[in-house]
């Protein structure tokens, strides 16, 4: 498993419970987490706009941080700040309804979206989410 993190990145929590799912077959993906605030404000981002960018996404137990589900290879090349991408090679990574890691949910399940999050998308969504929450912690 190869994890590729940003300068900035040293404060998420350790998210191997995101990526030990089990039951249904492997799937190849990497899988990109982010600080829940910035990951959620991105979802929505993602949501609304055109086209299918957006695939499974995972929240961790305490609501810490957002997991989303990217093409294989996408952390070789992952240098967004504040985030991490962590290469699976589909290492016991499983897709299925509920997943097992403790106090692991699907904030967007695998069968209601597509099936990863396209990785260009994602990296804009996450830039417009944090001037977003940078603009509005600015306004305090």
């Amino acid at each position: 498993m190869t994890t590729s993190r940003s300068k900035d990145s040293s404060e998420l929590s350790d998210l191997t419970g995101l990526t030990e799912l089990s039951e249904l077959p492997n799937v190849d993906c990497d899988v990109v987490t982010v600080p829940a605030r910035q990951g959620l404000e991105a979802v929505d981002i993602l949501r609304r706009g055109v086209g299918d960018a957006v695939g499974p996404v995972l929240h961790d137990g305490g609501c810490d941080t957002l997991g989303f589900l990217v093409p294989p290879g996408t952390a070789a090349g992952w240098d967004v700040p504040g985030s991490v991408c962590t290469e699976t090679d589909g290492c016991g990574l499983r897709l299925e309804p509920e997943p097992s890691g403790e106090g692991t949910d699907w904030l967007l399940p695998p069968e209601e979206v597509e099936p990863a999050t396209d990785p260009v998308a994602l990296r804009e969504a996450l830039d417009a989410a944090q001037r977003m929450i940078e603009a509005a912690d600015g306004c305090v």
